[in-house]
């Protein structure tokens, strides 16, 4: 049996694998979004297919809206071709329980899968002819970190943003040109309001958003592609709001194993994809069950009921509290822990590392000594008892094929959240504490031991991509520092520590430089360094 929308009618294979099907109409469905669309999704990976676009699925079983969500892409253009179109924008979501059961649902409701590449002039066009409709609400967004960057480290704009900007808003290069021209199509329309709700995992993400588009409109408004009237609009929350969210769930590359898996169970046309970019894709996503959805209540026209489909929607005080509680400690640093140390220890999978005494006492400590004593509680959900729920089910559970490799992905757009924000707080908040501080450290002088691109057994690797990467692998031989190094790099990383752009802060400001310097003189001495300085300073 094919993963079909005519296929989806053969109720009896589908019930008979425990297949849960959608329980809505979808031609009436696409019919409905095509006319009055109401939500317009940037980025279509596997986090969008196995959350967002459920969520808008559970409103639709409830019968609380009657239209989908349609999906666009600036980049990898390749996965609407191979993953979308094929499988009639169909999506199996895998929900991989920590007892080893799966659970399996059809995702029918993304009614449109369409590339944002403006040398296919008919995608632009239908895109346009979306966002001037006044019925749109929501633009959502999972482009990852460096999506909304404009600038590298140094500050500079990047070619393609220096671009947009200099061009104006007829054939942008980048995702933020891409979402500011389609605000002025709007703003042409009608001037209609929409909310712009950025769901990945920055730091007062909405903020990110909103500051990126509006450097590109102010560019434009100096160059007179557009007049001032358009940037006050796209500045007026009662117009164009840019609500900060904190979301929650781990959706790996797709696995082999649940290839084989749904192939067995006569699912026949499935396959996976690696994309020119690297980008691993499938019709199916295999996923963790947790999940957890926070949003400002900032929709000036107007929202779904995205409670009912699981989302919690409350004021930006909330959101802030519950996304600096994930991201700058219960969950992200621990995740990146992992991967930075994963790679050099040679690790294959998140849930093994959790079975090595030394690394789970590094992300244990690490967040209840380091990370926790500056979160504030959000009262929405308990800090101590999401961190409980990290460390003892969602990162062991064996059946959740996550890897170190993917984690450490772009992992210079990270630290400043992920540590930077945690090292302020100690700074302004328990600045007599910091000394104190151990794992923190380590981490990122793990970090920098992992951009030499030895593992711990002295075999050069691969590092995950990551746009600053080289950078810093330029800064650092600069600075004389290398694998197996005769002397040491005391006094030599006070430079590369104090770019605030990449971790959020002057680390020199802390006094931990010397602390680091320190580590990474012992994770670069001889192979198994790595080894024995991890368990020296998890051991003490």
């Amino acid at each position: 049996m094919n993963l079909s929308k005519e296929n989806l009618k053969n109720t009896e294979f589908w019930n008979s694998i425990n297949v849960t099907l959608p329980e809505y109409d979808i031609d009436a469905c696409i019919k409905a979004t095509t006319d009055a669309p109401v939500w317009l999704h940037v980025g279509g990976g596997n986090i969008f297919r196995a959350f967002i676009a459920r969520i808008n699925q559970r409103l639709l079983n409830q019968g609380l809206t009657d239209t989908g969500i349609i999906v666009c892409g600036t980049q990898d253009y390749e996965n609407f071709e191979r993953v979308y179109k094929p499988f009639d924008n169909l999506s199996i979501i895998c929900d991989l329980k920590p007892d080893g059961n799966t659970g399996y649902e059809i995702i029918g409701n993304i009614t449109e899968a369409v590339a944002a590449n403006y040398d296919i002039p008919a995608n632009i066009q239908r895109l346009n002819e979306i966002a001037r409709n006044p019925s749109l609400q929501i633009i959502s967004f999972t482009i990852t970190e460096k999506g909304y960057a404009l600038r590298d480290a140094d500050g500079k704009l990047y070619e393609a943003a220096a671009k947009d900007m200099e061009n104006g808003p007829s054939h942008p290069l980048t995702c933020m040109g891409f979402i500011a021209a389609l605000l002025f199509e709007r703003y042409k329309a009608g001037k209609y309001p929409l909310a712009l709700v950025s769901m990945d995992n920055c730091s007062h993400n909405g903020d990110k958003l909103r500051s990126s588009v509006l450097e590109i409109i102010d560019a434009w408004t100096g160059k007179g592609y557009v007049d001032d009237s358009f940037r006050d609009y796209a500045n007026d929350p009662s117009r164009i709001a840019y609500p900060w969210s904190m979301i929650d769930k781990i959706t790996p590359r797709p696995s082999d194993e649940i290839l084989n898996k749904l192939t067995g169970l006569g699912i026949e046309n499935l396959r996976s994809v690696k994309t020119t970019t690297g980008v691993f894709a499938a019709p199916f996503v295999n996923a963790e069950v947790p999940e957890y959805l926070v949003i400002e209540d900032l929709f000036p026209n107007g929202r779904p009921a995205l409670e009912k489909g699981g989302v919690i929607i409350t004021d930006r005080d909330t959101v802030d509290k519950a996304e600096r509680m994930k991201v700058t400690a219960c969950l992200n640093p621990l995740h990146t822990s992992l991967a930075i140390f994963g790679c050099l220890l040679g690790f294959t999978k998140i849930s093994d590392e959790m079975q090595d005494d030394d690394l789970r006492t590094l992300v244990t400590r690490m967040g209840y000594n380091e990370c926790l004593p500056v979160v504030c509680d959000p009262k929405i959900l308990n800090p101590e008892n999401f961190l409980k729920e990290v460390l003892e089910e969602r990162f062991p559970n064996p059946f959740l094929p996550d890897t170190p490799q993917r984690i450490a992905t772009d992992t210079s757009q990270k630290l400043p959240i992920r540590f930077g924000i945690t090292l302020n707080s100690y700074l302004t908040e328990k600045p007599e504490e910091l000394s104190g501080l151990k794992l923190i450290p380590l981490v990122i002088a793990g970090w920098l031991r992992y951009l030499l691109a030895f593992d711990d057994n002295g075999i050069a690797f691969e590092i995950s991509p990551d746009p600053m990467a080289g950078f810093f692998q330029n800064e650092l031989k600069a600075a004389g520092i290398s694998y197996r190094m005769n002397g040491s790099v005391c006094g030599k990383l006070s430079k590369i520590l104090s770019n605030e752009t990449v971790f959020g802060i002057d680390i020199n400001r802390t006094g931990l430089t010397p602390v680091i310097e320190s580590y990474l003189d012992d994770l670069i001495k001889e192979n198994g360094a790595v080894r024995k300085t991890l368990h020296n300073a998890v051991a003490n």
